[in-house]
């Protein structure tokens, strides 16, 4: 008996470090890899394992790239994306921050003025344009383990995957992006898919917001493209807050009591649903990512303040800008948004197998243009 006990001990012990299922740090990550190709794991396997990882700092665009050679193939290269955009909303590793002492309150300040003037009097004034948004839908994904007619389904919510991508003709006018007209007939939520919500983040009027409420904090410098980044949070209290949180459609169901042979008491209940859409203003808070030296605003985070009873409980949102050049000119332009969301999406059917549902909107804006150019 003590000799299996000891087996079971040194098992443990010497496991690798792939067989762990926790939170981990992208060393932690790299470390992980290293081990599964020492082992000579496929790639069906790796991505098996990389399926079970949360990690609890961001994975950034390099440290991903530094990744690639531990890659067996085209599935853990896909979980790898995946994790990369679900831990775009966490602070990256300590060792990626630099180690720049804070600016002191007045040098804070200063370039907080300078971004509120970028994004009230400069990105405000963005011309009427027009661009592709590619948008890419990954969700947890139904996993039938049992199926006995039609009621008696047994089922499982399987890891989050590349569900679909929709390639739209949008437009954006002084900022704000205006919804796209294909998508305005789809029936949301009858599909069985949520709509991804209202367009992107409007950043003049979350930045005024903030600064009326006065809730700056510096956080950290931060490297982002070669550049030594301010990161300040921010808060906006429900009662200042025009931050609309919009999605369709989940159904509601409403009972209706009929007179009927069929029972012994005389009457029969039946479930009448309709679908309806989600619309909330909510408190919010994020950080904003400013150029200390332009005040130009390079990524935006923002987390809707939602109710756990809520049919929408989370929705995260990070949009990063860069530079665009149209006639000569330079445009600070959206280039990539990720959106985070958990949703009920069954509605207040509590006959339903499937209670929550966990969604990631990738979208990605090339080829900008002014409205009307060819």
């Amino acid at each position: 008996m003590k000799r299996i006990v000891w087996v079971l001990v040194l098992m443990i012990t010497t496991a690798p470090a792939w067989a762990a299922n926790k939170k981990i740090t992208v060393q932690q990550l790299k470390d992980l890899l290293v081990s599964m190709q020492q082992y000579n794991k496929t790639d069906q396997d790796t991505a098996n394992h990389l399926k079970e990882i949360e990690l609890n700092e961001e994975l950034t665009d390099s440290a991903a790239s530094s990744l690639e050679s531990y890659l067996p193939g085209p599935l853990s290269n896909e979980q790898i994306e995946i994790l990369k955009r679900q831990s775009a909303f966490l602070a990256p590793p300590a060792t990626d921050i630099p180690a720049t002492p804070a600016p002191d309150a007045a040098a804070q300040q200063a370039m907080l003025a300078k971004a509120a003037d970028f994004a009230s009097k400069v990105y405000a004034r963005n011309p009427h344009l027009s661009v592709t948004k590619t948008t890419l839908r990954f969700e947890d994904h139904v996993i039938i383990t049992n199926s006995i007619g039609l009621h008696n389904t047994d089922m499982l919510l399987g890891p989050i995957l590349l569900i679909n991508t929709q390639v739209d003709p949008v437009e954006t006018d002084k900022g704000v992006e205006k919804p796209a007209a294909s998508r305005a007939k789809t029936k949301w939520g009858e599909n069985d898919k949520i709509s991804e919500g209202e367009p992107g983040t409007n950043l003049g009027a979350i930045f005024l917001e903030a600064s009326s409420a006065g809730k700056f904090e510096w956080l950290r410098w931060q490297m982002i493209d070669g550049w030594q980044t301010a990161v300040f949070s921010f808060a906006v209290e429900k009662k200042k807050s025009h931050f609309d949180v919009s999605y369709c459609c989940f159904p509601k169901t409403d009972t209706l009591t009929t007179g009927s042979m069929l029972m012994t008491n005389g009457s029969m209940i039946h479930s009448i649903s309709t679908w309806v859409p989600f619309k909330k203003v909510v408190g919010y808070h994020g950080e904003f990512f400013i150029n200390p030296n332009t005040g130009l605003v390079v990524r935006v985070i923002t987390r809707a303040e939602l109710k756990p009873t809520d049919f929408v409980f989370r929705e995260d949102r990070r949009i990063d800008y860069g530079s665009v050049y149209l006639a000569g000119k330079a445009y600070m332009l959206p280039r990539v948004s990720i959106t985070a969301m958990e949703v009920v999406p069954n509605g207040d059917n509590n006959t339903a197998t499937r209670t929550i549902r966990h969604t990631l909107f990738l979208a990605l804006y090339q080829n900008y243009k002014l409205a009307g150019a060819l």
